[in-house]
């Protein structure tokens, strides 16, 4: 039996008084003395390191400075740093998208054509695979020619005539210079980008593609308008970090020889000047600052293609009148 009133309880049970509540807890928060040693541990390095750097005339700063700003390094910052990875990170991912499709196919030729690149090229160290590239000349002497690859006696033996060759380059300029520097890192990042761009395809769910192909999509416009936007979620982070690498990999464009580049306009000016220590230290600027740049596009582009991924869903609407102090 209940009383008239709003309070739910039995009659004959007692109304809760203040001295019957629990009183409030009295937390003691958990002490981390491990945490103010280490802090303190990392301020004495951090102005051991702030020492070194302002007082140790081995830095000289104005030399940094003005090596920095000379002509030929600005001119190999843009040309052998920048220009490089773009076209490179061009022809890297165009280039592993289509061996991740490769791989993906059910056809084994294809298949196996893709896999057999991709361990090719991750396997050959860059700066070998730069050196190798600068000396593939001397294979081509005559010059490099797409066509029929068989030497015009063959075919008159088979009774036909004529050059089948068109399109003949000077293997001496294609395999030389700034060319050769983007077509040995390009292909090399192709490998890399073919496995990221697997990974991220084959996160996407094949009901996707059997939906857009129920559509009357063809598999090409399928995999351009349904798959690839939805993997690019995976792909886009390694995709970044591997364009943070490319940049730092160009200083290994000393290999070709490459004359426009940061690194060894710098070295250029360190072994006239006998400082070798200040232009590595202006080097290091150089690239701490275009990588921080490309961090920043990266954490851009990341927020957009992962809009809707691991978000909380909005809260609903409270219905008008709900309880409410």
């Amino acid at each position: 039996m209940t009383s008239g009133t709003d309070d739910p309880r039995p009659v004959d049970q007692p109304a809760t008084t203040a001295a019957d509540r629990p009183g409030a807890i009295d937390a003691v928060p958990v002490r981390h003395p491990g945490r103010w040693v280490a802090i303190a541990v990392l301020a004495v390095l951090f102005a051991m390191f702030a020492h070194l750097v302002l007082t140790n005339k081995e830095f000289d700063w104005k030399f940094v400075f003005q090596a920095m700003n000379q002509s030929p390094v600005l001119e190999g910052l843009v040309k052998g740093t920048l220009l490089v990875t773009v076209l490179s990170m061009v022809l890297g991912v165009g280039g592993g998208v289509l061996l991740a499709v490769m791989r993906l196919s059910d056809n084994p030729i294809l298949s196996g054509v893709a896999w057999l690149f991709t361990w090719f090229f991750r396997s050959v160290p860059r700066y070998i695979l730069l050196f190798t590239m600068a000396t593939l000349g001397i294979l081509f002497k005559d010059g490099l020619s797409f066509g029929f690859p068989f030497d015009w006696k063959i075919i008159e033996w088979l009774g036909m005539s004529g050059d089948w060759r068109f399109l003949t380059l000077d293997a001496n300029q294609v395999f030389t210079g700034i060319v050769a520097g983007v077509l040995g890192l390009g292909l090399s990042e192709a490998a890399y980008m073919a496995e990221i761009a697997r990974a991220g395809i084959m996160s996407v769910d094949k009901g996707q593609l059997e939906a857009a192909e129920a559509l009357g999509m063809n598999r090409g416009k399928a995999m351009r308008r349904v798959v690839l936007p939805q993997a690019m979620r995976v792909i886009v982070p390694p995709t970044g970090n591997e364009t943070i690498a490319m940049l730092k990999d160009t200083s290994l464009l000393i290999a070709v020889p490459v004359t426009t580049e940061l690194f060894y306009q710098l070295q250029s000016i360190g072994s006239v000047y006998y400082k070798t220590f200040p232009v590595a230290v202006a080097a290091t600027l150089y690239y701490l600052a275009a990588t921080s740049v490309l961090m920043v596009g990266q954490y851009f582009l990341e927020r957009h293609f992962g809009k809707g991924f691991g978000t909380k869903a909005p809260r609903a609407a409270r219905p008008a009148g709900a309880g409410g102090a």
